[in-house]
């Protein structure tokens, strides 16, 4: 701002210039924090019945109008060369990396509202209402004997979702029971989800440090909550969401912390001008401690959500802990937006600090990816073994940012997009494969345990989810569609020619390679050798296994929500592996930030 003096009497004031708000280019984040705010009045003010057909309009509805919204944007700022603008007295930016990153996590965001809308994975009993008109139970519509429906034909189950039906409950509690009885649906996670992908297409697009912070936090307070609220193994949900809580406000806490020091090196908070002070005090040989400190700290913050060694103690836990849809949703989205944000901090921010940071981020990534490796190895947990799967791709992808040029760049922006598409359909496919069907509480099993009296109350009528690696064995014999789509993105984790994570490690190797980092290819090689016997294993499990004699986990055919997710990210695993110019051309293109 550029304040004139006003004098008027003894008094003199400074007219302060009002900034202008880019609307238009802004309109792809509106529409989806619009549509997030509506949600929330629906959720208020909405009859119960009318909740579930809004909210999936909504979520579903304002990102594909929000892509479309994009498209006009990017065409509009790249036209002859354009490198976009700023925006919000340069609060925010909108350039090309942006524009790329927007466009990638809104289409994350349909496949995975999709995946959270999915109705047929879980069965539980049926509401009362629903069991007066179908004549079971009681009078009153209730159950009998335990309390418990029979999962047979007359035995008024109905499939609901993957989200508990009454999240401030204490875990498997009467309340919860009833809720379920009730027909309760957490529509909630629809809101949720939508401004939590609002704040991630904020994040990476903030030209100054204040605005980063209020992103960070706008789209990680949804996934605190979303964590908790699985339908099954619901401590383990809630330990997980605290988990994540606690952490995340620390990673904050050392954010703002390191703000404070960037603002006294450099006297502004805005990336542009820290970058030109740094640079030019490095140039003349002045003090650049507290610069230093300050870069030290903010990493802190922006590698605890990518999830980077030594910052990534939550993951395994959240992953594991989360519904699937939202552990799919966070590995694919946040991964995305984080580092975003973690290529305009040290991009545009802290150039002139290169060598003072870059040994430290080779320490990261070597770590990330031998460290997460290894440990993959001792997990038997499908869904651990997919989150330290994550952990080492985030070391993968920091061999972009340390190459430091145009070239690692899009290698790391073609990298995230490759990740997102093949991390969303593995753990779309893992939701799929679920435990034998739960007695109805009066098998000889149950009686052995619980003895003549009525068990405790569960509302499942459905098995859970089949994670364990024993429980895979002979899956792919017995479901050769399922088995084929799994091991296409096992293979593209492990970089198996012909998958996009293949031509993804291949960009950013040679982008690493080329900017004097050889060690760390060669440590990334050795690194993906290892993490390979994981993948391999679990396809082994699946194609040469002996089948289970009981207890043989089955496959329920999902929504077509759900299966055309999975088919999209399956064709898009296997078509970025065989025609990936397309892609790496756009990646290339919007390879430049705005300073």
């Amino acid at each position: 701002m550029n304040p004139t003096t006003v004098t008027d009497g003894p008094l003199t004031l400074a007219a302060i210039d009002t900034p202008n708000i880019e609307y238009a280019s802004l309109s792809p984040m509106l529409i989806v924090f619009g549509a997030g705010v509506i949600g929330v009045l629906v959720e208020a003010f909405a009859p119960r019945r009318l909740r579930y057909p809004l909210q999936l309009s909504l979520s579903l509805g304002a990102p594909v109008i929000g892509f479309a919204a994009l498209v006009t944007v990017a065409v509009a700022q790249t036209r002859d060369g354009g490198n976009g603008e700023f925006a919000m007295s340069g609060a925010v930016v909108i350039d090309r990396p942006t524009l790329y990153l927007q466009g990638l996590l809104l289409i994350i965001a349909i496949v995975a509202v999709g995946f959270m809308a999915e109705r047929r994975l879980e069965r539980v009993v049926a509401p009362v209402t629903m069991r007066k008109l179908a004549g079971v139970g009681g009078p009153d519509g209730s159950s009998t004997g335990n309390g418990i429906t029979s999962g047979g034909p007359a035995g008024g189950g109905v499939d609901a979702d993957m989200f508990t039906p009454s999240g401030a409950s204490v875990p498997n509690t009467d309340a919860e029971f009833e809720a379920t009885r009730a027909g309760a649906v957490t529509t909630e996670v629809f809101p949720l989800a939508l401004l939590a992908v609002g704040g991630m297409m904020l994040f990476p697009a903030c030209g100054d440090l204040p605005t980063m912070f209020v992103a960070l936090e706008v789209f990680s307070l949804p996934l605190y909550l979303l964590c908790g609220l699985a339908r099954r193994r619901r401590l383990i949900s809630q330990e997980a969401s605290l988990k994540y809580f606690l952490l995340g406000a620390f990673s904050s806490a050392f954010f703002l912390f390191g703000s404070a020091f960037v603002y006294g090196a450099t006297g502004s908070l805005n990336l542009s001008t820290i970058g030109a002070s740094i640079s030019a005090a490095a140039d003349s040989g002045g003090d650049t401690t507290l610069a230093l400190i300050g870069l030290a700290l903010l990493a802190v913050g922006l590698l605890f959500k990518v999830g980077a060694v030594p910052f990534h103690s939550w993951i395994p836990d959240v992953y594991q802990g989360a519904p699937t849809p939202v552990t799919a949703f966070m590995a694919a989205a946040t991964k995305v937006a984080a580092f975003g944000a973690l290529l305009r901090v040290f991009y545009v921010g802290f150039e002139g600090l290169r060598e003072q940071w870059e040994p430290a981020l080779w320490a990261v990534a070597i770590a990330s990816m031998v460290i997460a490796s290894v440990m993959a190895v001792t997990q038997n947990d499908v869904k651990r073994m997919l989150a330290y799967s994550s952990i080492a791709h985030a070391g993968f992808i920091l061999l972009g940012l340390i190459a430091f040029d145009d070239a690692g760049l899009g290698a790391t922006l073609f990298y995230l997009a490759a990740y997102a598409f093949t991390t969303l359909g593995a753990f779309a496919t893992v939701a799929v494969i679920r435990e034998p069907d739960t007695d109805s509480g009066t098998s000889a099993r149950s009686v052995a345990i619980h003895g003549a009296a009525p068990a405790p109350r569960n509302p499942h009528l459905s098995g859970r989810e089949a994670t364990d690696l024993t429980q895979w064995s002979g899956l792919g014999r017995r479901y050769p569609l399922v088995g084929a789509m799994f091991a296409v993105y096992l293979l593209s984790f492990a970089g198996i020619p012909l998958t996009s994570g293949f031509i993804a490690k291949f960009d950013v190797f040679a982008a690493a390679a080329g900017s004097g980092g050889g060690v760390l290819v060669v440590i990334g090689v050795i690194s993906s050798a290892i993490a390979a016997y994981v993948y391999i294993r679990i396809i082994v499990a699946m194609f040469f296994d002996d089948v289970p004699t009981a207890g043989a986990p089955h496959v329920v055919k999902p929504s077509m929500l759900t299966t055309s997710g999975i088919a999209l990210c399956t064709l898009v695993t296997v078509a970025l592996g065989v025609f990936p110019q397309p892609l790496l051309d756009l990646a290339d293109s919007a390879a430049v930030f705005l300073r």
